[in-house]
């Protein structure tokens, strides 16, 4: 293997250096940078087979760090809606990475592409997910964490994964980091991990289709891959190949609205939300827990740190979960049984009528000893399938271009009926959460149940 004509590759141990052999320069690679003696191969349900062949990613997927992964569910409480969906972030990291290693692979093939930013863009690729906390959105809706934020805190921190990649060179860290933050000098590396076509979603859709059992998120993968094409700092796809990227567009509009929002899952975020709320208010005002919850202690005051927040997984979660059934605090305890065991809150939809009685309700439950701060909560479920770059907006996107047969380039709404018709059109849901076994439970006479009934329209 040569590297800009200077010579052969030699694999040994220490800091990567020049050095003259048979007067040609050559480089010394440190063990990072080294190719594994034997490829190692993960056994995978959606893509067959994902391929190590760099020591550096073998050995960053056996970090703690990474590790952690395998104790966080891929769709937090999805899996109390499809049974199947147990899969974890581990095998998504995984999934991520081997897409990202065959297109740069079809990419060094058939096109351009600078051999230099290949194990950057694979280590981003690994990574980008590494910093998740336990049921991910809803753990960061109660504690306003951010996985990017602490998935970049982990690369540069005092981790192992920080300590590998500064192995691989001074500074190769941070431009990991960069990828994940989206300031990464190179855009076409940014887009292959992240853009509204990327390698990540392009896992997680046929990932969470297969573990869910569903069959909208499917859409034919190798053909998107033989069509794209690194453009500068894009990628676009030969239009040749517009009806595979439509497929994958519709795919992705139904997972959304079919499995992430679907009701079911996110009245379970309701409650967890809630446990986590009522433990953080019960704990901030001395309450005395029969199971006091060590690891959460520093999250409660808001002094988290990176190691802390490392030692947290779902099996941690699930097991105060588990105990608090037995504390006094009636809420959590309540709260936390109707998680374990299902018991969750149905919905309404939540109208302009409900809207504007909305306080009349909240009094009526209160009336009825349900604190409305725990048991009646509004929840939105919002996304756009698509949408083009607006410079400024928060969330803008980079839009989706079709290379043309004379070399120009087209948005790919300008040239697909189908695209056209749903761009930039965000839909929105609007559910109301509660607790409608409490409701019916009140005597008859109640005036409380009269009007939450009338209010609901519970019969």
């Amino acid at each position: 293997m040569l590297l800009q004509g200077r010579g052969p590759l030699i694999y040994e141990a220490g800091h990567p250096v020049w050095k003259k052999e048979n007067n040609r320069d050559v480089v010394i690679l440190t063990r990072s940078f080294a190719k594994l003696n034997e490829e190692k191969v993960f056994k995978d349900p959606v893509h067959r087979y994902i391929h190590v062949r760099e020591r550096l990613i073998w050995d960053l997927i056996g970090t703690a760090e990474f590790q952690r992964l395998r104790r966080i569910r891929q769709l937090g409480t999805t899996y109390l809606t499809f049974h199947g969906a147990e899969h974890s972030r581990f095998g998504h990291s995984l999934g991520v990475y081997e897409i990202a290693r065959r297109i740069i692979d079809i990419f060094k093939y058939r096109h351009d592409w600078d051999d230099s930013e290949t194990l950057i863009c694979l280590c981003a690729a690994l990574l980008h997910d590494v910093g998740h906390g336990p049921f991910s959105h809803s753990f960061e809706k109660v504690f306003g964490t951010d996985h990017e934020q602490y998935t970049q805190a982990i690369i540069l921190g005092d981790t192992q994964i920080h300590r590998l990649l500064e192995e691989a060179g001074d500074g190769f860290s941070e431009k990991v980091a960069d990828v994940i933050g989206k300031t990464y000098e190179n855009r076409l590396v940014v887009s292959l991990i992240s853009s509204q076509i990327d390698a990540d979603r392009m896992d997680y859709l046929l990932r969470d289709a297969f573990f869910t059992g569903v069959s909208y998120g499917h859409f034919d993968m190798e053909r998107i891959w033989r069509v794209m094409r690194p453009a500068g700092d894009q990628i676009v796809f030969k239009l040749s190949g517009m009806h595979a990227v439509e497929d994958y567009i519709m795919s992705r509009y139904q997972m959304y609205w079919q499995v992430y929002f679907h009701p079911v899952t996110r009245s379970a975020e309701v409650v967890l939300t809630k446990i986590l709320h009522r433990a953080k208010v019960l704990y901030n005002k001395g309450f005395t827990f029969h199971y006091q919850p060590v690891p959460l202690i520093t999250l409660f005051e808001g002094e988290i740190t990176l190691k802390d927040y490392l030692k947290l997984d779902e099996s941690v979660i699930m097991y105060f979960f588990q105990v608090w059934q037995e504390e006094d605090d009636p809420i959590l305890r309540d709260l936390c049984s109707r998680f374990m065991n299902r018991r969750l809150f149905k919905y309404v939809e939540f109208t302009k009528e409900i809207l504007n009685h909305f306080e009349e309700l909240a009094g009526a439950f209160r009336m009825a000893g349900i604190d409305p701060d725990y048991y009646l909560d509004v929840d939105s479920s919002s996304d756009s399938p698509y949408d083009l770059y607006r410079p400024g907006e928060e969330g803008e996107k980079q839009p989706i271009k079709l290379l043309m047969p004379d070399g120009s380039l087209r948005e790919l709404s300008q040239e697909s009926d189908v695209v056209g018709s749903i761009t930039g059109k965000r839909r929105t849901d609007h559910k109301l959460y509660y607790p409608k076994d409490r409701v019916l439970a009140l005597p008859d006479q109640s005036i409380a149940k009269k009007r939450i009934c009338d209010l609901l329209h519970i019969r």
